[in-house]
């Protein structure tokens, strides 16, 4: 078993708070680390150790920062399958899946190695009588970030790249549950060339993320998680005074209309709803086929895919998804699943059983799939963070689209449809922040912003694209004028205008 540390100041830190949580693999069920809980002392170090660096880190300038963005990027390809392998034996999805999110973190940093032009401000020659305004984008100070299990290095990347290349230092508070590629990740950008405490990561579970929101040397948190915490973290960031950038729960809906072509669309909704056992905040909970007709031949399409899966360990190759994240978050998802039944959804395909030859202790379940459900239901009122996928059925288009309006979560949603009227219609009517036409899961590319709607987001700026600029940076507009201030040189006592 391994013991975890802290990472503060370029080295590895030894927990001094007496407080452990044991790390498990979920695909046997095994502890395979010990992990410290910081203290708030522990925290306010962290926090104050980037501050002394952050000087430094800025002093690089824009260009230089992106050169040692752009070594860290090298680092992270030259690692890249033994991250994915450390990244799925701690989470528990496939080693696949974990290269793939590598990939998409990577991404967004390779977006903020853009910093030379992204940081540019504006100038005005001549606004007024030998007056020049330019404005200038500098950096926050100490920023941070908390960060979920179920993306443990794609987020922190999307949080902490853009953030250094504003000329930020960052501390991350990773998900206690698979903290160690976020370890690594601080370790290849210290190789990278970044000063050390530039980028600071503390092991902790809520003394942490209290110590991190009621420190004044920090000036922003970015968090993402459950929609309870997020509020809570954007409520107390904000009364003190700081940036907040909260990301919550979502309950993706995908509206399938009479014309799609349903063996395109069951595959699409097969992946977005099963991939990475449904913890993903982008995956698709929700199906809504329009008539009944449609809704008949797609649940029959599902019934038939979603037996098929195959479910394994996170290292073998072609296995659709492994086991969940925790024993506890495995009881919380078949719970949810025997509550559906109570409320009276059809369970076409039910997983609770599963049971994988050799990996008996491991935190597996089979897929879900349940057809007539309805509003009322919890089931579709919450968010189940699983491998578990609900029909609700819509009589017609303006019943499926208020559906998907109507629900307190608005992180993602698809259409699939062949009539390009009506796709434009919902995208442009549909109240939720990413959408996609014919796309499952409509996360956007690092250049542009990924952010939801209504209770899945708490904030104004989105995470990574050109808002990731805005959120870590404060902007100093100068109004400049040489020589003479005026013939007379007297006294101006009114409210200076350009008339």
């Amino acid at each position: 078993m391994k013991e975890l540390t802290h990472f503060i100041g370029g080295a590895h830190i030894k927990g001094a708070s007496g407080r452990f949580l044991d790390g498990f693999e979920p695909m046997t069920g095994k502890i395979i680390s010990r992990i410290p809980m910081a203290s708030a002392e522990e925290a306010h170090a962290a926090v104050a150790n980037a501050a002394v660096a952050q000087s430094v880190w800025a002093a690089f300038g824009p260009q230089r920062r992106a050169r040692v963005l752009m070594k860290f990027v090298e680092l992270v390809g030259r690692e890249k399958h033994s991250l994915s392998e450390l990244l799925a034996r701690e989470h528990g999805k496939t080693v696949a899946d974990a290269a793939a999110e590598i990939q998409r973190g990577v991404e967004a940093v390779e977006f903020a190695i853009g910093a030379p032009h992204l940081l540019k401000g504006e100038y005005s020659d001549a606004a007024g009588a030998g007056v020049d305004i330019y404005s200038m984008r500098q950096p926050l100070g100490v920023v941070a970030g908390i960060t979920p299990f179920n993306f443990p290095a794609m987020i922190p990347m999307w949080k902490f790249g853009p953030a250094l290349a504003c000329g930020d230092a960052f501390v991350l508070k990773p998900s206690e549950r698979d903290p160690g590629a976020p370890l690594r990740l601080a370790e290849l950008m210290m190789e990278a060339g970044a000063p050390p405490g530039t980028l600071n990561v503390i092991q902790g579970d809520k003394a942490a993320v209290d110590a991190l929101l009621g420190d004044p040397l920090v000036q922003a948190i970015g968090f993402v998680g459950s929609t309870k915490v997020a509020e809570y973290v954007f409520a107390r960031a904000s009364a003190a005074g700081k940036r907040a950038q909260c990301f919550g729960g979502a309950k993706n809906h995908m509206v399938v209309t009479p014309d799609a072509d349903l063996d395109e669309t069951t595959e699409a909704l097969v992946g977005a709803a099963y991939g990475s056992a449904g913890e993903r905040c982008m995956a698709i909970s929700v199906v809504v086929p329009v008539g009944e007709a449609t809704a008949e031949a797609l649940a029959n399409r599902l019934s038939a895919r979603v037996k098929a899966l195959k479910i394994g360990p996170s290292t073998e190759e072609d296995c659709d998804f492994g086991p969940l994240v925790s024993a506890a978050h495995l009881q919380r998802v078949k719970d949810y699943v025997a509550l559906g039944v109570e409320e009276g959804a059809a369970l076409l395909v039910d997983g609770r059983a599963f049971k994988l030859e050799g990996y008996e202790n491991g935190f597996y379940m089979g897929a879900c799939l349940f057809d007539k459900v309805s509003p009322r239901m919890r089931i579709y009122r919450e968010e189940i963070f699983g491998p578990v996928l609900c029909i609700l059925r819509a009589a017609d288009y303006e019943e499926a689209l208020a559906l998907v309006n109507g629900h307190e979560y608005a992180n993602g949603v698809a259409i699939f449809t062949r009539d390009g009227a009506a796709a434009r219609d919902f995208a442009s009517r549909v109240q939720v922040g990413m959408v996609g036409v014919n796309v499952a899961i409509p996360t956007p590319l690092a250049y542009h912003g990924f952010g939801g709607w209504k209770r899945s987001f708490f904030g104004d700026l989105n995470q990574h694209g050109p808002d990731s600029f805005r959120f870590y940076t404060r902007t100093k507009t100068v109004t400049s004028r040489w020589g003479a201030a005026g013939k007379d040189g007297g006294a101006g006592f009114l409210m200076p205008t350009m008339s």
